[in-house]
């Protein structure tokens, strides 16, 4: 159950994520909160379907939640890491036109840990996307994108090879971080769920009351999204004009795999707008 004990825990395991210069020390740090963080979800989960009585946390909920100004550049990659974020925890999203907010369906308590490792990890994305830049390891290199050249029915797509820009950069640089963390979030989140679905030291399987609650849970948040949403199409990490450049992308999922999961305050905490 997710109770202060367990989130002081939680917020331990953050920090000590954070404060370690041993990314292995980071990854041990990050993949143990994450997993404490999934198994309160599901004890939450398995306590409502015991007790409907119980009134923590027992309906889902909608917030906003804010990305950042109109016109502020990256927008798109800073919504990228939260929709990763968000599908490791239960949560999801819809995206506002112009990337400044995103609105989140799910249980409170999901949101919350979803600000909270999104709060740490916008600001390591940007710090290490400016590294990137300031160290100019980008330049010498190249980004490809597809243009549509001629008119009528001449036109015709290819593909156009150019020289690497600075925001071309960052923004392939950022989106590879979004997804290298996304899948560490899942990984963790994976774990923790196989350990509370499957057998117990001597074998016997645990009662499938926990694999009810779970779906029960899934089908509850994805209904009230339905009833909820009122968003239009779907929304793509990237756009079609966006350049793609291998180089940048792999300095990206490299800092996404170095990042530490955490944030130095408890769940549940003040909240802020989430500004990289």
């Amino acid at each position: 159950m997710r109770d202060d004990k367990l989130l002081t825990r939680i917020s331990a395991l953050l920090r000590q994520a954070e404060g370690t210069d041993n990314p292995h020390e980071a990854e041990t740090f990050m993949q143990a909160a994450q997993r404490l963080a999934t198994a309160a979800s599901i004890d939450l989960a398995v306590a409502r379907s015991h007790d409907p009585a119980d009134r923590r946390d027992t309906a889902p909920v909608t917030r906003q939640i804010s990305i950042g100004t109109a016109g502020k550049r990256g927008l798109r990659t800073y919504v990228q890491l939260f929709v990763a974020i968000a599908q490791a925890n239960d949560v999801t999203v819809d995206v506002a036109g112009n990337s400044t907010f995103v609105m989140a369906y799910g249980f409170g308590s999901d949101i919350d840990t979803c600000e909270t490792l999104y709060t740490s990890l916008v600001v390591q994305m940007v710090a290490a996307s400016d590294a990137y830049l300031r160290s100019g390891a980008y330049k010498g290199e190249e980004f490809s994108r597809v243009v549509t050249r001629g008119g009528g029915w001449r036109a015709r797509r290819v593909v156009e090879t150019k020289p690497l820009s600075p925001i071309t950069a960052r923004l392939n640089f950022q989106s590879a971080f979004a997804e290298r963390i996304g899948k560490r979030l899942s990984e963790a989140r994976e774990d923790a769920r196989a350990e509370a679905l499957n057998a117990d030291p001597d074998g016997a399987r645990k009662p499938s009351s926990t694999a009810v609650a779970l779906r029960d849970k899934e089908i509850e948040v994805a209904d009230f999204y339905r009833s909820e949403s009122k968003a239009r199409g779907t929304w793509r990490p990237a756009s079609s004009s966006a350049g793609y450049s291998e180089a940048a992308r792999r300095a990206g999922d490299r800092a996404g795999r170095r990042a530490r999961i955490g944030a130095d305050r408890e769940f549940g905490g003040p909240r802020g707008e989430l500004e990289g």
